[in-house]
């Protein structure tokens, strides 16, 4: 074909056209996918396939003093998620409002939120005693999670890096998901007590030039999503136990530390008579 002046439009029509097409083709099948996650049964159970369980009856002294922790997670799957994931300072502000919820209980002497240098990977139940002879707790609850962040290039990318530009078209669809898992032992016997789930999802979309900083920010919410599940499942949960531990003494052996009055109608009676005497007592100094 002979290049002259009158037919040089219509070339750099037909390849800003083939630019056009192969670009959507490349952006239209562009698929990543970012997976963080940890495991309860990992850390508690490194290199074996099937752990026996214990054969001892868990003691639980009350009140109880509690740890809780994230366990370690596992190497990074996919380089890009190094953008997202949780950090230690989101996971100690998410562990104490875990530890708000539960603290007021009047069976709970405490509530310990163990960083997680304090864990090794695998570390396993020696681990935990450890932390039980450091820190003087008695039960943990070990926090496990798996986030999946999946980002794939829709038409609008198209439009967004080949012609309109940077700052019009939101040009990536985001999902997150996040599913987290907090699993209550008793150390000394290694009983799990319960567990419960949390899961949320977030749908966003974000234009390539602000793709990581949405990441980030999906990421912490769909933890502070799943943390709100978890506490409300931990709370029927810890209903449940309480329930099956009155129904089946037989299962767990409950002890009171000394000076410890246990919770209850008699512990509610109790309380009540105390609080009027202590009334009746500040009446006689005011007269």
């Amino acid at each position: 074909m002979r290049v002259t002046r009158a037919t040089l439009p219509m070339m750099a029509l037909t390849l800003l056209v083939a630019v056009s097409l192969s670009g959507c083709y490349y952006f239209y099948g562009t698929h990543r996918k970012a997976d963080r996650s940890s495991s309860v049964v990992s850390f508690l159970y490194p290199g074996e396939e099937n752990p026996l369980p214990p054969t001892s009856i868990p003691v639980l002294r009350l009140p109880l003093r509690v740890g809780i922790a994230f366990v370690p997670s596992g190497s990074e799957r996919n380089p890009y998620v190094a953008q997202s994931g949780i950090t230690e300072i989101q996971k100690t502000v998410l562990m104490q409002r875990v530890a708000e919820e539960f603290k007021a209980y009047p069976f709970i002497q405490s509530i310990e939120i163990i960083p997680s240098t304090y864990l090794r990977p695998g570390g396993g139940f020696a681990n935990l005693e450890q932390l039980r002879n450091m820190l003087r707790i008695d039960v943990i609850a070990l926090v496990a999670y798996d986030q999946v962040q999946f980002t794939s290039s829709n038409l609008l990318s198209l439009t967004y890096w080949t012609i309109v530009g940077a700052y019009i078209f939101q040009g990536n669809q985001n999902d997150t998901h996040t599913l987290m898992e907090a699993a209550v032992y008793d150390i000394e016997s290694r009983h799990l007590l319960f567990r419960a789930p949390g899961a949320s999802l977030v749908r966003a979309s974000a234009a390539g030039e602000y793709l990581g900083d949405h990441l980030r920010y999906d990421s912490a919410r769909g933890f502070d999503a799943a943390t709100d599940e978890l506490i409300a499942n931990l709370k029927i949960q810890l209903d449940e136990f309480r329930e099956r531990v009155k129904q089946s003494p037989g299962e767990v052996q409950i002890e009171h530390r000394p000076g410890y009055v246990g919770g209850g109608a008699t512990g509610g009676a109790l309380a009540g008579l105390l609080g009027l005497l202590a009334l009746a007592r500040w009446i006689r100094r005011r007269a």
